[in-house]
């Protein structure tokens, strides 16, 4: 244990410079990326191409929308991790948050149309909150959280089996689910921050914010379909 806290210490202090360097260009970009994200959705709601997205979204399968982005996902994640093309790292980087902020589009719409703007912000606070919790978790206590990857590789599957499984039978999955994903999500950040301290080389920063930056948007996502939940009912 001992040894772990020394290891990140001295990755963050002054004792490994280009690791130190790595790390601020990560949260940097991540903070960019979060920045970018929220510029994508007023210029959505200003254009009025939010209210079209949500249109689409009632009138289509959930699974087709769900199936788009997984494979959007996949696609820019890619080019955020490729080798030698900077500018292909920062377009699979912009093109994650513009797909995240067209996944989110539909969701804000209802939340700020039919609910109240504070319902959003209360989601955004708890998760940029839970978020540096969980962050401050990995640094001030040197756990590594890498061991969830299969945890989190096979809760995932199970995830996307039971959201497949409900829209081809038409049930809600209900609050509870939603709660069990707020804490999915919670130790996709733990893994996902253990990750960048430890696996991701020194230039692959890019890709590291994009790691982060998903793990953080999942939280959000499920947050804010708790507090849409909660002003629903009340």
């Amino acid at each position: 244990m001992n040894d772990q806290v020394s290891r990140y210490e001295s990755a963050v202090a002054s004792g490994q410079r280009p690791r130190a360097a790595f790390l601020a260009r990560t949260y940097n970009h991540l903070l960019g990326a979060i920045v970018a994200f929220v510029g994508v959705e007023i210029v959505l709601f200003k254009t009025g191409i939010a209210a079209s997205i949500f249109q689409f979204v009632a009138g289509t399968s959930w699974l087709l929308v769900l199936g788009g982005f997984m494979v959007a996902s996949w696609l820019f994640s890619s080019m955020a991790a490729s080798r030698g093309s900077s500018a292909k790292q920062y377009l699979g980087l912009g093109g994650f948050v513009v797909a995240e902020a067209l996944l989110f589009a539909a969701p804000l719409y209802i939340a700020f149309t039919y609910m109240s703007p504070n319902v959003v912000m209360n989601a955004a606070l708890f998760t940029l909150a839970a978020f540096a919790a969980l962050t401050a978790i990995v640094y001030y206590t040197g756990k590594d959280f890498t061991f969830l990857r299969s945890f989190l590789m096979w809760g995932g599957f199970l995830v996307i089996g039971l959201i497949v499984l409900s829209a081809l039978m038409g049930f809600n999955l209900g609050i509870l689910f939603i709660v069990a994903m707020i804490g999915f999500s919670g130790a996709s950040i733990l893994y996902s921050t253990s990750s960048v301290l430890q696996d991701y080389p020194d230039g692959f920063h890019v890709a590291a914010a994009l790691s982060l930056f998903s793990s953080v948007m999942l939280l959000f996502w499920y947050v804010l379909q708790f507090a849409m939940s909660i002003a629903g009912d009340d």
